[in-house]
């Protein structure tokens, strides 16, 4: 099975930059959902891309009878690597019982930002990749945020209960995909960084 570190964190802390330079850096193969959603369009029914458009358009989670949209996605990636980065896929416990089943999940990378802090980030593109983003509205941004409070950060507990590495990482209004390298890096080890598939 297939080995992922997941990425945890609200909306603009600054995952998707994280993700991208952790797999530029050669940790694994940065898996985006978000991204991977919007660009995919074979293999679906009318059904499913439907229901994609619908999450694009609205924000909204799939939910567990949705899964094998998820899944396909996720299915392709992990062909890729190792190690996967998981970013935006589980959002909420019941997918993670079925994620539970396709990648082993050996440590969580928490981003904590208070909700003005997200908020700044946002207005200012601070991770650089909030660019043509239509949703960001304060008030959209918001009801992400509390979807993420509510149904989200229980996956830490879920899977700090199956024993995986919990690494909490702060986020402030200019923190950097760099500096939060370098914050990652000393919780794995005070002189090197370690590379896949070692680090967990």
């Amino acid at each position: 099975m297939s080995q992922a570190i997941l990425l945890a964190g609200p909306t603009g802390s600054g995952k998707s930059p994280l993700g991208d330079l952790l797999e530029a850096r050669g940790v694994g193969v940065h898996f985006d959902f978000g991204r991977r959603l919007r660009e995919a369009n074979e293999g679906f029914s009318p059904r499913e891309r439907e229901v994609i458009a619908e999450s694009l358009r609205t924000g909204a989670l799939l939910e567990d009878e949705d899964f094998a949209i998820a899944a396909k996605i996720l299915e392709a990636a992990m062909g890729e690597a190792e190690l996967v980065i998981l970013n935006g896929l589980p959002r909420h416990v019941g997918q993670a019982r079925d994620v539970d089943a396709l990648i082993d999940i050996r440590a969580v990378i928490v981003l904590e930002a208070t909700p003005e802090v997200i908020l700044e980030r946002i207005a200012r593109n601070t991770g650089g990749d909030r660019t043509g983003r239509s949703d960001d509205e304060e008030q959209a941004v918001r009801a992400r945020l509390e979807t993420y409070r509510a149904r989200t950060r229980p996956l830490i507990d879920h899977y700090g209960r199956r024993g995986a590495r919990l690494i909490r990482l702060p986020v402030e209004v200019d923190t950097t995909a760099d500096q939060l390298w370098s914050l990652y890096s000393v919780a794995y080890s005070d002189s090197q960084v370690p590379s896949a598939p070692t680090i967990i």
